[in-house]
């Protein structure tokens, strides 16, 4: 490269020549470099990609493992009112079977109250009857009960 100062009055004049073989190992210099550059922005476009969907993944995950916890709360939340509702109505119908059964056996009892206060009645006529009869030494009375579930039995016998 030859280089030229020429001065004339107060003005400097610089004049550069290149020549073909000087400027060609500059030029692939400065073209090595900006293939490397090139080479190394590709790579780390790869990088910031990889790191960005590794970054999105975890993101993900953590969303996905968020609406899990979320999903089992809830699910386990209905399921104890499923089964506070289900006790409720388990104890509504225990409740209401045992005044059926309560009330059916007080009729039951009622109506087995009712019948031995007729038969006790008819008792009482008969020994009224019996009382006045004349011939009270004669004979005697023998009585035999026999209760059943649906009714009571009154065998009464006169003895001579």
């Amino acid at each position: 490269m030859g280089v030229q100062f020429c001065t004339k009055d107060n003005l400097i004049l610089f004049v550069s020549e290149d020549n073909e073989a000087t400027i060609k190992p500059r030029q692939l210099k400065k073209a090595k470099q900006k293939n490397l550059r090139k080479k190394l922005n590709s790579a780390a476009i790869l990088i910031q990609a990889w790191w960005r969907g590794t970054l999105v993944r975890r993101t993900l995950l953590h969303a996905a493992l968020r609406a899990w916890i979320l999903q089992r709360w809830w699910r386990q939340v209905m399921a104890q009112l499923l089964e506070k509702r289900r006790r409720a109505a388990l104890t509504g119908y225990a409740i209401r079977e045992r005044a059926a059964i309560t009330l059916q056996s007080l009729v039951r009892m009622w109506r087995i109250h009712w019948r031995y206060c007729q038969v006790l009645n008819a008792i009482y006529v008969i020994q009224g009857h019996w009382q006045c009869h004349n011939c009270q030494t004669c004979a005697f009375l023998r009585g035999h009960c026999v209760v059943t579930a649906t009714h009571l039995q009154f065998h009464i016998e006169i003895i001579n």
